[in-house]
């Protein structure tokens, strides 16, 4: 089963971008000067971070193996492409990726998906299809099941009352926690990494908090079966003991491992 099973309509709606310091890094990473200028974007989702780097390439290519987030990310991608650039939405599996002929990436970037792929097979596969002087960048941020805010500890602790003290992982349990992703790179092809941290302060509304819920492996909307409702009465009325306005102030940190060729 796709662990992210009914997911994709949350997911576009409140997921939140890159933040702007997160985008101006990845702008001038990968052989910024090269022209065409090509973007590989694996595990796109609903393209949040194609949609963050549309006027930065001329030439994009966006994969993913959920065909329901891929229609969604057509949807909010195609009208907005800028004149010339050339995007293309591709169901597959990053292990199995296979560019046109000729056709090399000066910048990959793979977001939160990187945990869930075989690592070491994409990175080797990548060696093959990323230019010279290009990089692959892997970026992510705590999830609410791994934040640190109060108010985020006291609806996972809800999300644990429904679902089980475990991680969920759609129908299954989340994998154990892997190597860090520096580490990982390192030991690829891409072993010349910098990391770079990007604070980011965002603000949730109620109905914001449990959409995003539902756009995750671990509270997917399936999960809850007929006692949905109950679960989303739970999370506002714990929320409701933090804040009389509705708004939860979460602090959180972008995290960007750029990964390039030694020279």
């Amino acid at each position: 089963m796709n662990v992210f099973e009914g997911s994709a309509g949350y997911y576009g709606r409140y997921r939140p971008g890159l933040p702007p310091e997160a985008v101006a890094l990845l702008a001038g990473a990968g052989s910024p000067s090269s022209r065409p200028r090509r973007l590989l974007d694996l595990g796109t989702g609903t393209g949040l971070a194609v949609k963050a780097l549309l006027d930065r390439f001329d030439d994009i290519i966006a994969l993913d193996t959920d065909v329901e987030m891929l229609a969604i990310a057509e949807t909010d991608l195609r009208w907005r492409l800028p004149a010339g650039v050339r995007l293309s939405l591709c169901h597959g599996a990053a292990e199995e990726f296979l560019p046109p002929p000729g056709w090399r990436a000066d910048l990959v970037t793979i977001c939160r998906v990187f945990r869930w792929l075989d690592r070491p097979a994409v990175l080797a596969r990548l060696n093959q299809h990323v230019a010279p002087d290009g990089a692959v960048a892997v970026l992510a941020d705590r999830s609410l099941w791994t934040a640190t805010n109060p108010w985020q500890q006291a609806v996972r602790s809800v999300v644990q009352d429904f679902l089980g003290p475990q991680r969920r992982a759609g129908s299954g349990v989340f994998p154990a926690t892997p190597e860090p992703f520096g580490q990982t790179l390192r030991a690829s092809a891409f072993s010349d990494v910098t990391e770079s941290f990007v604070p980011v302060r965002r603000a949730w509304s109620a109905d914001g908090v449990l959409g995003y819920l539902y756009s995750t492996s671990f509270a997917a909307p399936h999960l809850f079966g007929d006692r949905r409702d109950h679960f989303e009465a739970a999370v506002r009325q714990v929320l409701g003991c933090f804040s009389d306005t509705d708004t939860f102030i979460e602090d959180n940190t972008f995290v960007i491992h750029l990964g390039r060729r030694p020279a």
